[in-house]
């Protein structure tokens, strides 16, 4: 399986993408939410003109965060700074919209955005909406100014099979988050194939999770693991928090987890502002003192911790179950962790 690197975007992100096309690692990734995290294409520009070969993705972008124009000028434009070397992840922007305090888009919506970037960033012409008006649009100018000659990969973020849906129709592969069970691949893998009809190939398919492989003795629920995917465990807690019909269908102890991070960020899981609270330093390295929200169940859900040789077993089971890359993001001190995710599956 390849193996593949998602950070944050912040000034000397670069740095870390070099190092990870040294690594021989395949694709390094940014996220896009605006309110949290930089921009996502300022960050891959300056990777663009840092690296030669590494693929260079957006992960992942929504037509509730941008409209398709300005997508997909950013996206041309990184193409010809990377010539054949960008990926755009889309989504209906359920991190990026909450963190605003709103919801996420639609399938129907996000499928049309989508098809509006695969044509516009191909050279294609495509329908402009904005109310009751529709206009075609395409670049105007190309050549030196953007890149719709060499192809652009395009993911849809999937947790269901709607969006999945939406990636067979789209021919686009898939990308989800913390998302470890090969039977909820295999059902999403159906929705894609069904929706494509056969019309498209097999396009790859992206796990973000964490890794930590523990030394020898070492604990796989102490301190270290905990800090090594504690930022996947908060998000889904402050998910929970934000979204009531989701945290009930968690466990009990689940829920006692939610109950206990509301009262520490001081808002309620009504209160119309809790969007402020619970997303501050989200995906980023957990404090110490929240480590105690960090439950075995939700490490075993969304990351992958243990020895060599219970990863490697891991590995394989969701090789088989269709993935073909697995991103890792490095939030305790990114160079030795790529080392570590390059060193396990480079």
């Amino acid at each position: 399986m390849r193996a593949g690197v998602v950070v944050t975007a912040h000034p000397g992100v670069e740095d870390l993408a070099r190092r990870a096309e040294e690594l021989g690692l395949h694709s390094f990734w940014v996220y896009d939410s605006p309110m949290v995290h930089g921009d996502p294409f300022v960050a891959l520009s300056l990777c663009a003109k840092a690296t030669s070969h590494i693929r260079l993705g957006i992960g992942v972008t929504s037509p509730a965060l941008r409209s398709a124009p300005a997508a997909a000028s950013g996206l041309a434009s990184l193409n010809a700074l990377a010539p054949g070397r960008i990926i755009c992840g889309v989504g209906t922007g359920n991190t990026a919209r909450r963190t605003l305090g709103m919801r996420p888009t639609t399938a129907a919506t996000l499928e049309h955005f989508t098809s509006a970037l695969q044509d516009l960033c191909a050279g294609r012409t495509t329908g402009h909406h904005e109310g009751d008006r529709v206009r075609d649009i395409r670049f105007l100018h190309t050549g030196g100014h953007v890149n719709t000659t060499d192809p652009i990969e395009f993911v849809v973020a999937a947790l269901g099979p709607k969006a999945a849906a939406v990636a067979g129709r789209r021919g686009t592969g898939l990308i989800s988050f913390g998302l470890l069970d090969p039977t909820a691949w295999h059902a999403l893998h159906d929705a894609r194939r069904h929706a494509a009809q056969g019309t498209h190939g097999d396009p790859d398919s992206y796990l973000v999770t964490a890794v930590h492989v523990l030394g020898e003795g070492e604990d796989p629920h102490g301190d270290a693991a905990r800090d090594a995917t504690g930022h996947l465990a908060l998000s889904l807690l402050a998910y929970a928090a934000d979204t009531p019909a989701f945290a009930e269908r968690l466990g009990p102890e689940e829920r006692e987890a939610v109950r206990r991070l509301l009262d520490r960020r001081g808002t309620t899981a009504t209160a119309p502002d809790r969007y402020t609270r619970l997303y501050p330093n989200y995906l980023l390295r957990i404090a110490p003192r929240d480590r105690d929200l960090v439950l075995p169940s939700l490490m075993n859900t969304l990351a992958l911790v243990g020895t060599r040789d219970d990863l490697l077993a891991r590995v394989t089971t969701l090789e088989q179950a269709g993935i073909d890359e697995l991103l890792v993001q490095p939030v305790i001190d990114p160079p030795t962790e790529m080392a570590q995710l390059a060193k396990l599956l480079v």
